[in-house]
């Protein structure tokens, strides 16, 4: 027999917390993926690192707030769309194939845990893969609009900007005014990400089917959310209500804080990597 894998204590509290509540209820957020690059929004203390991302008021408000959005979309969405999943992601994706996970809900738009092998992903705030014509709701598909934006806007196509989250970048230039914007190839209608931006809601059908699964789980676990946004932050809520702990791996500040049963300040890859390596031992180790 193995010896037992020897882990740090908050990887070994987590580990308990796991053991004793074996069907879980994940919520995952932007701390997730900056292991595989795509920057945060917060800071350890839960405030915006940069300016906020662009409101959906402001994008349907303006034909420049439009131009804004694409011109930096374009530059930053190669960052999110080439990222790869990152050690967390697979252990996640592990946790569900041994069948410990009621869902996995995510806040992030990079389809990261879907690269990563999970089934069934909960995308609370859509995907950055496509776009949808607010007029036909027609459906196109993001990477065509990229070459698209890249052959009709060469005069910023070549600019190096610094990534910000969800394929956003830090960056403003006179030039947007002469930005080209990308048109329904159907209707001509105003094309909108597939994301739920700042301001808007997210569709009931998501919400859902996410406490649904809330409601199937022993408890839920918080992997890389400051849980300020409150789409994310009202499943802890809800968590509560119905008597289901909350444990939460976060490095920094979360607006749950008060009401977890377990916070581990710790890295997402290092510390998920450690759990389901040891549970997976702890799984033969039994048989």
């Amino acid at each position: 027999m193995s010896e037992p894998l020897q882990l740090p204590h908050p990887t070994s509290a987590l580990f308990d917390f796991v053991q004793r509540h074996p069907r879980l209820f994940v919520l995952t957020g932007a701390g997730i993926s900056t292991d595989s690059g795509i920057p945060g929004y917060r800071d350890a203390r839960g405030q915006w690192q940069r300016s906020q991302p662009i409101t959906l008021q402001a994008f349907l408000g303006s034909h420049a707030g439009r131009q804004r959005y694409w011109a930096r979309s374009m530059l930053g969405w190669p960052v999110a769309w080439q990222a790869r999943p990152n050690a967390a992601h697979h252990a996640l994706s592990r946790l569900g194939a041994h069948g410990r996970l009621t869902a996995l809900v995510t806040q992030n738009v990079d389809g990261l845990h879907q690269r990563a092998g999970s089934e069934g992903v909960i995308e609370l705030h859509g995907s950055l893969a496509s776009a949808i014509c607010l007029d036909c709701g027609t459906r196109h598909d993001r990477a065509g609009l990229q070459d698209w934006l890249l052959a009709q806007n060469a005069a910023l196509r070549d600019v190096i900007a610094e990534p910000a989250a969800d394929g956003d970048v830090h960056f403003e230039s006179p030039l947007f005014a002469q930005f080209r914007v990308p048109e329904c190839g159907r209707c001509g209608g105003i094309l909108k990400p597939d994301v739920v931006f700042f301001g808007e809601s997210v569709p009931r059908p998501r919400v859902d089917a996410a406490r649904a699964a809330l409601e199937a789980a022993d408890a839920m676990l918080v992997v890389g959310s400051s849980l300020m946004v409150y789409s994310g932050y009202r499943f802890c809520v809800w968590a509560g209500q119905m008597g289901k702990p909350v444990a939460a791996l976060n490095l920094g500040t979360t607006r749950a804080d008060a009401m977890l049963a377990l916070k581990v300040e710790a890295g997402c890859a290092p510390t998920l990597q450690a759990l389901v390596s040891r549970l997976e031992q702890r799984t033969t180790e039994s048989r």
